[in-house]
């Protein structure tokens, strides 16, 4: 139970993370193009936004992990 509950944490986390890096990829752009810059992404910057998603993920996974973790499988999936 431990390991899916951190799963899904760290999964939903990701996808909201990379839905956010494109979304601001996507401003970035539209900023740059529309004052005619060059948009200038750093890379590092990208992988620092799914990082911290990954790390937000599992930082809030963890607790509903472990007391899930202390349950009968049955229990653990009725808890609210």
């Amino acid at each position: 139970m431990r390991t899916q509950f951190l799963t899904e944490s760290v999964v939903l986390c990701v996808l909201g993370g990379v839905a956010g890096v494109l979304l601001g990829l996507a401003g970035t752009a539209g900023y740059a193009f529309a004052h005619g810059w060059p948009a200038v992404i750093p890379i590092e910057m990208v992988g620092a936004g799914l990082g911290a998603a990954v790390v937000t993920g599992v930082v809030a996974g963890v607790c509903p992990a472990v007391r899930a973790s202390r349950l009968t499988p049955t229990e653990a999936l009725a808890a609210p």
